[in-house]
């Protein structure tokens, strides 16, 4: 009897934490845990299919609150000056040669490989998800979050969070018919100076793409403080000159 009641009371207890804890205020955590407010970043960007075959960007990234993020690629020399920005759910691609800004989409890829523009381009997650559901698990919390809105790349996100550091182990994207779509592991925390401590690699698979793989690493990753003209069409010719 005592034993009875004693794990119904564990059930309980883990119920009413579980109630108690607000998941839009932890996943807004992990998105500060992940990026500062407004920063600086290098990327390399790894594409690896399945004969091994590597393909490798390089990309100097600025972000700025929320949902903003401008990119301008450094290397291979066919990409080298072609820039990305994204304000909210907006998002555009700069060629030199073309001149002008063209329009891209969230499910489209500027590298190719696994990783499509909403993974090149992170905004926040709690710009994109509101969380519906959270659960205590034996290292952290599950976020099940849900898509604000209609055209983002993944109508549902399962977040699976380490409680200690709160970063996110891994994520599993969706399709609004419940299609698992593709996995991100967060990889190799590192301490980048400055109160930023993060995974420093994100490897994607997906079985819509079997045998092949992506990974970002991230380096040189600052606090820095940027104006709001960065982020606009007009600036995306001159990303490159703010390294």
């Amino acid at each position: 009897m005592k034993k009875i009641f004693l794990i119904t009371w564990l059930c309980l207890f883990s119920a009413m934490t579980a109630f108690a804890l607000d998941g839009n205020e932890i996943l807004k955590q992990v998105d500060r845990n992940l990026n500062p407010e407004s920063f600086e970043m290098y990327r390399k960007l790894i594409n690896i299919e399945p004969d091994g075959t590597k393909k490798e960007f390089v990309m100097f990234s600025l972000k700025k609150g929320k949902d903003k993020i401008a990119s301008v690629f450094l290397s291979p020399a066919s990409e080298k000056g072609r820039s990305t920005l994204r304000i909210a759910d907006n998002m555009w691609l700069y060629i030199p040669n073309v001149g002008k800004p063209i329009r891209i989409t969230s499910l489209q890829s500027v590298t190719g490989g696994v990783f499509n523009n909403s993974d090149i381009m992170r905004v926040d997650y709690s710009a994109e998800y509101n969380c519906e559901k959270i659960e205590t698990t034996d290292i952290g919390y599950t976020l099940y979050l849900k898509a604000k809105l209609k055209n983002v790349a993944y109508e549902t996100v399962t977040m699976f969070i380490d409680s200690a550091q709160l970063l996110p182990n891994k994520i599993e994207c969706y399709a609004a018919s419940g299609m698992l779509i593709k996995n991100l592991y967060f990889k190799k925390i590192k301490n980048f100076g400055n109160d930023i401590i993060r995974p420093s690699i994100i490897e994607t698979d997906s079985p819509l793409y079997k045998g092949y793989k992506s990974y970002i690493v991230f380096a040189n990753v600052k606090k820095k403080e940027l104006a709001d003209e960065i982020f606009s069409l007009n600036y995306m010719s001159k990303i490159d000159g703010l390294r």
